[in-house]
């Protein structure tokens, strides 16, 4: 399946939804009325675009009535080319580092899918036939590190891992040593999940990249955060408070394909400007793909 029939799959629900209402209210009421508008802005805001994405599709869409009528106007066309100029800013190339490993810390909340990313992402590394080895850091959840190492048996990927229980941050430095003995390309660290609130929690992440960044420096290159897609605009705080407690270089979306949210991606991009760097849409290896504006809004607003 080519990338981009993977977009449109995987956002199929959210694809449907939204063309189904706006195209709804457009044949109801050809003429743009206040009413009208009201209904888009709604149906927008109810695929999770956000505040200011769904003002800015409204903007244009009643610019384009302005100007030339209800003649040729397409507002699917529109919302489309508005969510890719928005997006186009948006870099979801991994960091590189010259001289490697490039050390990647994924973190998240519980149940977003966070040793999943790191086994995909390893796996997409191997495929452009570089190196990957994966840190088993959740210590805190027996069956994570368990989970990793499933993974890595299933990808050929090589997992640094120690006991339960043990200190994520010795293990961390471990798997640091084992990257720069074996060249690896990149380094991806699976933390444990951890609410923003809990500060405790939050101070041992600290401690993790602290350790790291002493034996490497520079470590780590990135620091993804890993969202539930189907959680909507719960994501949107999650990302906001996430960033406030460690400064993030960019987001990863999963389970995208089971939900009608979708435009989340879209939304906390533009209040956060962090780039989406992946979005996970399905179960396989290869469902976790990097993310590509144009395709993305395609798959949203194409017929």
């Amino acid at each position: 399946m080519g990338l981009f029939s993977k977009f449109k799959a995987g956002l199929a629900k959210t694809h449907s939804k939204l063309t189904h209402e706006i195209k709804r209210i457009v044949t109801r009421s050809p003429k743009l009325t206040a009413e009208s508008l009201e209904e888009i802005e709604h149906a927008l805001i109810a695929a999770d675009l956000g505040m200011a994405m769904t003002q800015q599709i409204v903007a244009a869409v009643k610019h384009a009535y302005e100007s030339q009528g209800t003649a040729g106007l397409d507002y699917l066309a529109i919302a489309r080319a508005e969510i890719e100029k928005s997006l186009s800013s948006n870099k979801a190339e991994l960091v590189s580092v010259p001289s490697g490993p490039c050390v990647v810390s994924i973190v998240g909340v519980n149940g977003t899918g966070k040793t999943t990313t790191s086994a995909k992402l390893a796996h997409l590394i191997q495929a452009r036939g570089q190196t990957a080895l994966l840190a088993a850091c959740d210590t805190f959840r027996a069956a994570a590190i368990e989970q990793l190492k499933l993974w890595g048996a299933r990808l050929k990927v090589e997992v640094i891992a120690s006991a339960y229980g043990s200190d994520a941050a010795s293990v961390a430095h471990d798997a640091v040593t084992a990257a720069q003995a074996r060249k690896a390309d990149y380094l991806f660290i699976d933390t444990a999940g951890r609410l923003h609130t809990k500060h405790n929690l939050m101070q041992e992440l600290h401690k993790l990249h602290r350790v790291i960044g002493k034996q490497l420096p520079g470590a780590p290159h990135e620091v993804l955060l890993v969202l539930d897609g189907s959680t909507g605009m719960n994501a949107l705080s999650q990302a906001r408070e996430f960033n406030k407690a460690v400064p993030l270089t960019g987001l990863i979306v999963t389970k995208l394909d089971g939900t009608s949210k979708g435009g989340m991606v879209v939304a906390i991009q533009k209040e956060l400007g962090l780039p989406i760097k992946f979005i996970g849409l399905g179960e396989q290896p290869d469902d976790l793909q990097p993310f590509d504006a144009k395709q993305f809004a395609q798959a949203l607003f194409e017929e």
